[in-house]
């Protein structure tokens, strides 16, 4: 996919300019990302990580972008589009969305989705869901600041594969 990155401006609190870039994101992002799973309670490596970037990279229904200070990854947001059972038309989900804990509440997760949306209204979708655990109340205060809803229960079970 080809999309150029752009620079946004956040306002701190004390009312600076917090110079931001969003872009698509490169497979040498890797580490930056591993850290970003990480400080949201998921173990992973660089090595997992790159895995990981393949496979979506490979797949156009993905997207995953990254937000950019100081010359270093700080925020990141995963998107999927998908066929929907119980509508005509395709849908979008916010897979994850990440931002580096020193750097919070500074404007980068709302630039994060308004980006996504953008990219999802530019294929043409126009219903978006994502998910949050119960306990990160921060996140669900967030998602409806931004006009996202509470329509639901998710339900998660572990499955034993066998080799």
């Amino acid at each position: 996919m080809i999309c150029a990155a752009f620079v946004a401006h956040a306002i701190l609190p004390n009312k600076r300019l917090f110079d931001l870039t969003i872009r698509v994101a490169e497979l040498n992002d890797a580490a930056a990302l591993a850290q970003l799973m990480r400080e949201l309670g998921y173990e992973t490596t660089k090595s997992d990580m790159q895995i990981r970037l393949e496979g979506i990279a490979a797949d156009e229904r993905y997207r995953t972008f990254v937000a950019v200070h100081d010359g270093k990854v700080c925020g990141m947001i995963g998107t999927l589009t998908c066929p929907s059972y119980e509508h005509n038309d395709s849908g979008g989900r916010i897979l994850a969305l990440a931002i580096l804990s020193t750097i919070r509440r500074r404007g980068i997760g709302r630039r994060l989705i308004a980006t996504a949306e953008n990219d999802f209204a530019q294929r043409g979708i126009r219903r978006v869901a994502l998910n949050t655990q119960l306990a990160r109340e921060d996140a669900h205060k967030f998602y409806e600041s931004l006009g996202y809803e509470r329509n639901g229960w998710r339900f998660v079970k572990q499955l034993s594969v066998r080799d």
